[in-house]
């Protein structure tokens, strides 16, 4: 949603696919290390219930960070609200039983180094209507 009002106030779709793709991407690479290592989830008084997948890393941690990282270079005055949020879900995988720290740490740093290898691809990517001579 914060993508989506990003590009209508910008007027352009650039927000919404960068932070749309940094966010699936690093869901999917913590979808193949949960393949890789297979931890299991904390048993100590889950508040939610616990997802039947592995523990490692944290997706939800990942997506958040990846989407926090794109939206503090797109709209830097957002840079605090978004990586407050980001930290505020990581937090609560946690808080609520179903992560370990590690899980959600590793995780943060696996969107926001997706995030920042995006950004930089995307900033190799000619504009629109430009040609090579």
């Amino acid at each position: 949603m914060i993508g989506l009002a990003l590009a209508l106030v910008q007027r352009r779709p650039a927000p919404v696919l960068l932070i749309t793709s940094a966010a699936l991407l690093a869901d999917l690479e913590t979808s193949v290390g949960k393949l890789l290592i297979a931890r299991t989830r904390p048993h100590y008084h889950a508040a939610i219930p616990v997802p039947t997948s592995h523990s490692f890393p944290s997706g939800h941690a990942a997506s958040s960070f990846a989407a926090a990282t794109v939206i503090s270079v797109v709209e830097p005055r957002l840079r605090v609200p978004a990586f407050a949020l980001a930290l505020g879900i990581a937090f609560s995988r946690v808080y609520n039983g179903v992560h370990w720290p590690s899980d959600v740490l590793v995780g943060a740093a696996v969107g926001v180094v997706t995030a920042l290898l995006l950004l930089a691809a995307a900033r190799r990517v000619p504009p629109r209507g430009w040609r090579r001579g």
